[in-house]
């Protein structure tokens, strides 16, 4: 009886230490407080107010320059700020037209991503928007010369019964100056217009 007694407390105990070890390992079990995302589509045409971080030139900058903008608003949706104030927008020159005789310089600059101040990225397609198709500068420039030209008054003018009035007229000859290059200063306010939808999916609810 004493050997059972003694049998049955040893293995009591080998219980008691086992169930001891796995308290001590185990993980607590409790849930973290995590901010709510959702995610939210921009449609295409969406404006996007931004600020030039950088000077850009035709002069000095080549096709495939990269550039980067920063946002000046939080942009909202409801009660969702799906674009915070200072998300930065980067992109590339796409295209650049040389200036030539009659026209200006002209570039294309295409919006290929945003940043969030987190370093979260979400791709994007826009561009800079311009209301010439996107495209900054290409004006004609002035012309190179003037010519005079009179210009009679269909009726009869002056101290003579047959003379007719004459008027000066001054236009532009045929020929424009060489074109100026374009450029887009640092700290300039422009804005970005979407052109395809852009999957918002890092947004927080206030």
């Amino acid at each position: 009886m004493k050997r059972f007694l003694a049998v049955i407390l040893i293995i009591g105990a080998i219980f008691i230490g086992i169930n001891s070890t796995k308290a001590e390992n185990e993980i607590p079990n409790f849930q973290l407080d995590m901010r709510s995302y959702n995610g939210i589509t921009l449609p295409t045409g969406s404006f996007i107010p931004v600020v030039n971080l950088q000077g850009i030139s035709t002069e000095t900058c080549p096709e495939g320059y990269k550039v980067k903008f920063q946002g000046t608003n939080d942009l909202y949706i409801n009660e969702t700020n799906v674009i915070p104030r200072g998300t930065e927008f980067y992109g590339y020159i796409e295209k650049i037209n040389e200036p030539i005789v009659g026209t200006n310089a002209a570039l294309k600059i295409k919006i290929t991503q945003l940043v969030f101040q987190d370093g979260y990225e979400i791709p994007i397609k826009g561009y800079l928007y311009n209301s010439n198709d996107n495209t900054f500068g290409g004006e004609l420039t002035e012309p190179a010369d003037y010519v005079r030209m009179p210009h009679y008054q269909k009726k009869f003018q002056g101290i003579s019964w047959n003379h007719r009035g004459a008027t000066l007229q001054i236009r532009p000859g045929g020929k424009r100056l060489m074109g100026q290059h374009t450029k887009i200063d640092a700290g300039e306010r422009l804005i970005i217009v979407l052109t395809a939808p852009a999957e918002i999916t890092h947004t927080v609810e206030y």
